[in-house]
């Protein structure tokens, strides 16, 4: 079926967080959830689930972990053994989980900053050290990893480096040169690589996805790698996702800290995943392009109409990372969008080092949202003058 991701779809009058965090007059383009209705045969197979009537204690359908190993295999050529395939309710849990797994109190997590902040709030929360080294950003707001940097944030307490792959926020697909020589800086200094890979299946044109772990056996070894359908077919609610842990021992450990704590995905859950992999590729294959189109309009527009503004092109994800650092702007560029335009963007400066002065704008929504957003964001700077 043709599907249109122009429709406008009445959110505030649902249950939505993105929808209701800010006032009935802010439009919001800032928690990564899309405004698009997901594939017709996910909410088909979750109509047929609803009709059974029965919701009591579920295991997960015999037919997921055979399409998972598929699109592992037909995607990246990454042969994946059944038994390495876990599932958690979502990708933060995953994360936490493996750092709970494999770290002791004093110890420390490397990431590279700006960074997803739940990922930020990992040392808080295990009384970990923050080995944060911050991504270099070039004058076309592209980013790049300095090595030398990288290595010299680990320490001999590091035991954990959190990847994040496509990178939120900065909307890098790092390439396998880059991801070997981070394996091999981690495998030298025996630190354990989580990476999370959410974002791997929205792509910008151009662009091609390796999770860190196919690379080689011996990094396979040493990784856990966490995907999952909910931002690719837009199903955060339904709390579902994989972990790939293909060292037995490490999977012990991971589903040690787990126990008696977090639950894997409810019944819902598991439906979605299934018909989202199994029967949402056309809806994915019409999707990304809009995407695309709306990160190009986007682009046009901040050149054009939004001065002091400047943003590089994301090579994945659906979220664009404005550097406003130059705008004129009198403090907190998200406060002033959402006090002077009713624009409601993520404040840069929880992504931690590297994030002061920017905003993260999502740009999956109809389009006629997108321009409206744009054009209160316009007048808000031009009231500078």
């Amino acid at each position: 079926m043709v599907y249109d991701f122009d429709r406008y779809i009445d959110r505030y009058s649902s249950d939505s967080t993105k929808w209701h965090r800010y006032g009935e007059d802010v439009l919001p383009l800032w928690v990564s959830d899309m405004d698009f209705s997901s594939p017709e045969p996910v909410i088909r197979a979750l109509h047929e689930r609803a009709e059974h009537g029965l919701f009591g204690y579920c295991t997960e359908p015999p037919e997921l972990r055979p399409v998972i190993l598929e699109r592992l295999q037909r995607l990246y050529g990454w042969e994946v053994s059944p038994d390495a395939i876990t599932y958690t309710p979502g990708v933060a849990a995953g994360f936490n989980l493996a750092c709970r797994a494999v770290t002791s109190p004093g110890d420390g997590m490397l990431v590279q900053t700006p960074v997803y902040y739940p990922i930020l709030w990992i040392p808080d929360r295990h009384d970990l050290s923050l080995n944060d080294m911050e991504l270099t950003r070039r004058p076309d707001g592209q980013y790049e990893i300095d090595f030398n940097a990288f290595e010299e944030a680990i320490t001999d307490r590091t035991r954990v480096f959190v990847l994040c792959n496509p990178h939120n926020p900065v909307g890098r697909v790092f390439r396998r040169d880059e991801l070997e020589q981070m394996a091999e800086i981690c495998l030298r200094r025996d630190v354990l690589i989580c990476s999370d890979e959410i974002h791997c299946d929205l792509l910008s044109s151009g662009s091609r996805h390796v999770p860190i772990a196919s690379l080689d056996p011996e990094i396979a070894e040493r990784t856990i790698t966490l995907m999952a359908p909910s931002k690719t077919f837009n199903l955060p609610g339904l709390r579902c996702s994989v972990a790939i842990i293909e060292n037995p021992e490490l999977q012990e450990k991971f589903e040690a800290a787990r126990a008696g704590l977090v639950p894997g995905p409810n019944v819902m859950g598991y439906t979605a995943a299934l018909a989202a992999y199994r029967d949402g590729q056309p809806w994915l294959d019409q999707l990304l392009p809009y995407l695309e189109a709306n990160c190009d309009f986007l682009i046009q527009y901040v050149n054009a109409h939004l001065p002091g503004i400047n943003m590089g092109k994301p090579e994945a994800t659906y979220l664009a990372w404005l550097d406003c650092r130059q705008a004129a702007i009198p403090g907190n560029p998200h406060e002033f969008f959402l006090e002077k335009a009713r624009v409601a963007l993520n404040d840069g400066s929880p992504f931690g080092r590297g994030g002061d002065g920017f905003v993260r704008l999502n740009f999956g929504c109809p389009r006629s949202i997108l321009e409206e957003a744009l054009g209160r964001m316009k007048n808000a700077l031009m009231a500078l003058r």
